[in-house]
């Protein structure tokens, strides 16, 4: 390695197709930029292609391309040529950037459907509403025990079963002027019970 470390001084400029991406990437080690736009020439199409198939998104796919090969300028260092080939080292950060933004992407859409969720959630307001809901359940509940059977059994059946008149007097077996006068003073009774104002 040393040997070849001492050849590549720098990139000639019209020597473009006699260095391989493993040297030029040596020499983006060193801080070379020259070097760096040869390697940006070789591999950056291939690395879009490979970020694009992963993320799908055109935009995302040109700014993942972009932090990846930021990523090779600043990392060029740890490059090991006895663990494959420099286009190969690039393809992996790329494929693992991708994957990391398309991640990145679920997470938040999980993140947001959470959070819509939570907002769908009752919220306060509703909960009071369900809790005073009880408590009226509780008095009306409380002020049909002090009606007559009569009156109670009326009311029930015309009002919370939504018998008519002559429905509630047939299955009463009373007759429907009965119903209705015990109905009527039933609903007194119970307003009279609840506080309801007049």
């Amino acid at each position: 390695m040393a040997g070849r470390e001492r050849k590549l001084q720098a990139v000639p400029d019209d020597d473009a197709g006699d260095v391989t991406a493993e040297q030029l990437l040596v020499l983006v080690a060193r801080g070379d930029d020259k070097a760096f736009a040869r390697l940006y020439d070789v591999v950056a199409a291939r690395v879009f292609g490979l970020v694009r198939h992963v993320v799908r998104d055109h935009a995302q796919s040109e700014e993942v391309t972009q932090e990846v090969l930021v990523e090779v300028w600043r990392t060029a260092a740890r490059y090991d040529p006895g663990r494959g080939s420099a286009v190969a080292w690039v393809m992996t950060m790329a494929h693992r950037r991708a994957v990391d933004r398309v991640r990145s992407a679920q997470a938040a859409t999980r993140r947001e459907d959470l959070a819509a969720r939570r907002d769908a959630e009752t919220p306060f307001d509703a909960v009071s509403e369900q809790v005073a809901a009880r408590i009226e359940q509780r008095q009306v509940r409380r002020c049909l025990a002090t009606l007559t059977d009569l009156q109670r059994e009326s009311i029930l059946l015309g009002y919370f079963r939504g018998y008519s008149y002559p429905e509630t007097a047939a299955v009463l077996g009373v007759p429907l002027g009965t119903v209705k006068t015990r109905m009527r003073d039933g609903l007194i009774r119970l307003r009279d019970c609840l506080g309801v104002a007049r």
